[in-house]
């Protein structure tokens, strides 16, 4: 299955860990919407949950590089979260594949931080999420995520929030 599905995920979307058991393509659909719960509300619990703790998921973005782990990628998160970057995104625009033990959403994340000094910040990621089915946990987990920020500026901005420079 291939389809452009516009899902429009971000402050407002839901918990849906449970929905994630689904074997379904609609499984996969709740696994996405619950990791932009968690991440638009800094909800690391959460987060990790949707995410697998495999030695071998990979996160790829301008942020944390190339991270493999399901520990490394919850270490990322949690720097993010108890910093002082307040990040809110929406997941929009979104081609999705779709095969019985696998999804992959690509699309973009727009929105917008806080930087230092309180002014609010726009940001446009484009971002491509991979989702796998585990039989031994019960659901749809995150297995690889990639983002990059075409802008040059915008990028540079991001990477000193999120450093803290």
């Amino acid at each position: 299955m291939i389809a452009l599905l516009d899902y429009q995920f971000g402050p407002n979307s839901r918990k849906r860990l449970a929905a994630s058991a689904d074997p379904s393509q609609e499984g996969a659909v709740a696994a996405l919407e619950t990791f932009y719960y968690a991440l638009n509300r800094r909800d690391l619990d959460t987060l990790s949950a949707v995410w697998s703790q495999d030695e071998l998921v990979q996160l790829n973005n301008p942020v944390g590089g190339i991270l493999r782990s399901g520990s490394a990628v919850t270490d990322l998160y949690r720097r993010i979260f108890t910093g002082n970057l307040f990040l809110t995104v929406t997941f929009v625009d979104a081609a999705t594949y779709g095969w019985p033990e696998v999804a992959v959403f690509a699309g973009r994340e727009v929105g917008q931080y806080h930087d230092r000094t309180g002014a609010t910040v726009p940001i446009t990621i484009r971002t491509s999420r991979v989702f796998g089915y585990d039989h031994a946990v019960g659901r749809w987990l995150q297995v690889h995520h990639h983002g990059s920020i075409d802008d040059p500026e915008q990028l540079a901005g991001y990477q000193r929030e999120v450093r803290g420079e």
